[in-house]
């Protein structure tokens, strides 16, 4: 009897999941959650798929189905398991052996003959999967060739686990600070946090026994456009944001007589004293300040001694390709957006420019080659001064020290989609779907890489992307850790509740960061918040990736109970909140759900009345927590409140704690409020201490004074990569 026919929907679905769109998911208060038919055209569209009949669909699906039977797929990530690297091949491997070649990462080679060994996968009706045993491969980037079947692939050999400092698996019980460097205050900066804060920060947390210094993204951001302020949507991850450069540390600032003529009229003195007295962030004037004095420097740099100019020609070649593209892209920029019509987004701009490899943009680099040696050679002061920031750290003893963040996704509009706009999905923006604390879902506004081309490049660009992020970073923030499996994508012109899951390869994804985390020596830490798939945290623990343990969000969700102390994992770092949440003083006062009522945030009338009552059923139960753990007794204000959350995180069995400034100082307000952008100040309310005051301040180390006591005289002997 014939098999049934399916209908075009069924099909559809089945070409969705086959190119990686999940059919559905549970949410956060476990409903399940089905992918919408117009959501999975509209995703695969954006994949180059675009089929209108069942006909179409059946043909896409036997192609597809053609293509996963070749030999060898564009790449094999295999970690090395008892000094044995086991190549698993597809099914459709035919013979007993096989001859294969191997070019190191190194250049040298290596050839043999494997037993073709086939094991039963998991699953009912799987075909049995063929491997090949390759012996002790080191760890690295390979091309592994099979001659009888003349195809080739990267072979991407792996630990499989990432770094771990000395002790830390067993409850080294270390801590940190985590700290939003723009918006630190001191006597020297331009009114922006920079480097030079960040090396003097070092050195006063160190003397209380910090062993980390948890960051904000510090990609480069737009410099024709520097109120676009948020760290989580860049120019580009691959490189770092000019504004943190401290001028007077910059190449020439004693000597360059321009720079300090300059320095010396009113009209600077009356700007950089604004910008220092301003609360919150000004970007545009800090950009005019430093970018003024910086390219004065940059002018009288061909006379600087040899060694400083060598250490920059070695940092151009060194990041080649991509530091060029990224300078040649932002004169680009530049120059339409000062255009008339402006026109900043590289998808406005004429035809032969919005190829970066063209020879029109070939011309433009070469007309402008100062402007674009001048960005070039930004970015390797800013290298510069936070390797000098590293280096504090590690003088100092810091397990960890410097613990960058690496950012979801970059700006659509911005360097990364234009260099290898291949590498991602056009019309499509991640985000999260409807959940309990953002009832309406969430569109960041990212654009997702796409998941066929990451694994028909060998990863490339995840390598880059990781490999940017670990420099001079003794560990590593994986924000929406999430997407190493899955993104929430929203289609363009959909709400966020029309968005459905697409599929990465997870365990790829972890081997290379695996790799990388060993060869720089980087701790990583996931943020796995909101909906997060069953088992994604048991595979990223097996991987030695530190879970991201949230104070708010540790709770029985069925009783409303919260975890005891004991209850949290070794391998988690613990926070009370995050730029996203509310500080401790805002929780404790719901003055963030006053804020969000205000700027309309929430779907109903009546929603910020269940929110309010929902707080106080929280405070309760967090203070009953507080109590069991022997903390506190009798009336609790918010200052008291403080003391309590820092204690009990000091208890939890966390391999690493961190607060935040923000709660050390007290500060009312968040950092950025999810879902708003010109509506609120987001990424700009400066601390009110200054770096000098906070090192003098009894108040603000009293607040995390059991963290500093408990955790502070533990210092794990450290090892690091050679």
């Amino acid at each position: 009897m014939p098999a049934k026919r399916k209908s075009k929907a069924d099909a559809l679905a089945e070409l969705a999941q086959v190119r990686g769109i999940e059919p559905g998911f549970r949410d956060a208060r476990g409903e399940d959650k089905r992918t919408a038919p117009e959501t999975q055209r509209r995703l695969l569209a954006a994949m180059g798929l675009q089929p209108t009949t069942e006909e179409e669909i059946q043909a896409l699906l036997a192609r597809e189905e053609q293509t996963d039977a070749v030999a060898l797929p564009s790449v094999i990530v295999a970690p090395l398991k008892k000094n044995r690297c086991v190549v698993e091949l597809p099914s459709s491997v035919q013979g007993e052996s096989l001859e294969w070649h191997l070019v190191l990462e190194d250049g040298s080679q290596r050839s043999g003959t494997s037993v073709v060994k086939r094991a039963r996968p998991a699953g009912k009706g799987a075909a049995p999967q063929p491997r090949i045993e390759l012996g002790d491969v080191p760890f690295g980037y390979h091309r592994l060739h099979l001659p009888s079947l003349d195809v080739s692939t990267t072979l991407i050999v792996t630990p499989g686990a990432c770094w771990l400092p000395e002790g830390f698996s067993e409850g080294a019980g270390l801590w940190g600070l985590s700290v939003q460097l723009y918006l630190l205050r001191s006597d020297q900066n331009w009114g922006i946090g920079d480097f030079a804060d960040l090396r003097e920060l070092v050195v006063a947390v160190a003397r209380h026994g910090c062993q980390v210094i948890g960051l904000n993204p510090l990609h480069q951001m737009f410099l024709d456009d520097p109120e676009h302020a948020s760290p989580y949507s860049p120019l580009t991850r691959l490189g770092l944001n000019a504004l943190f450069i401290s001028v007077p540390e910059a190449p020439g600032y004693e000597e360059s007589t321009d720079l300090q003529d300059w320095m010396a009229t009113a009209e600077f003195r009356n700007q950089l004293a604004a910008c220092r007295a301003c609360p919150n962030v000004d970007y545009a004037g800090v950009a005019g300040l430093k970018l003024q004095a910086l390219r004065l420097l940059f002018q009288d740099f061909s006379g600087r001694p040899k060694a400083e100019r060598d250490g920059f020609e070695v940092f151009r070649r060194e990041h080649g390709e991509t530091l060029r593209l990224n300078s040649i892209f932002q004169t680009l920029r530049q120059n339409f957006a000062a255009a008339d019509p402006p026109s900043p987004d590289w998808h406005t701009w004429p035809e032969e420019f919005r190829d970066a490899r063209s020879s029109a943009v070939a011309r433009f680099a070469d007309e402008h080659r100062d402007e674009i040696e001048f960005l070039d050679w930004l970015q390797w002061v800013a290298d510069e001064q936070l390797a000098r920031a590293a280096q504090a750290a590690r003088e100092a003893g810091m397990a960890i020290g410097v613990y960058r963040d690496l950012a979801v996704g970059c700006d659509h509009a911005g360097a990364e989609t234009w260099t290898r706009p291949h590498a991602f999905l056009s019309g499509v923006q991640v985000g999260a779907p409807p959940d309990i604390f953002n009832p309406a879902g969430q569109n960041w506004g990212l654009p997702p890489f796409d998941p066929r081309s990451l694994r028909e490049e060998a990863y490339s660009s995840f390598v880059e992307l990781i490999r940017a992020n670990m420099r001079h970073a003794g560990g590593l923030r994986i924000d929406h850790v999430m997407g190493l499996q899955h993104l929430y994508c929203i289609p363009e012109g959909m709400n966020a509740a029309e968005g459905a899951y697409v599929r990465y390869t997870l365990d790829d994804l972890v081997g290379v960061l695996a790799l990388e985390s060993h060869r720089q020596g980087c701790l990583v830490v996931g943020e796995d918040l909101g909906t997060v798939p069953e088992g994604f945290r048991e595979r990223l623990a097996a991987a030695n990736i530190l879970s991201y343990r949230v104070l708010f969000f540790e709770q029985d969700w069925d009783d409303g109970t919260f975890l005891p102390p004991s209850m949290y994992p070794k391998l988690s770092l613990a926070v009370a909140g995050s730029h996203d949440l509310p500080t401790l003083v805002g929780w404790w006062e719901g003055s963030d759900i006053d804020l969000k009522e205000s700027l309309g945030l929430y779907p109903s009338s009546d929603e910020a009345g269940r929110q309010r009552e929902q707080r106080a059923r929280e405070r309760a139960a967090l203070l009953e927590a507080v109590q069991k753990a022997n903390l506190v007794c009798g009336d609790m204000d918010a200052e008291k409140f403080l003391v309590a959350a820092h204690e009990f995180l000091a208890r939890t069995t966390s391999g690493l704690v961190a607060p935040q400034l923000d709660d050390l100082l007290a500060e009312p307000d968040q950092v950025n409020v999810p879902a708003t952008s010109t509506e609120h100040p987001n990424w700009r309310r400066k601390y009110r201490l200054t770096l000098e005051e906070l090192a003098r301040s009894e108040k603000v180390w009293r607040r995390a004074g059991s963290i500093a006591e408990s955790r502070g005289r533990r210092k794990p002997e450290v090892r690091r990569p050679a």
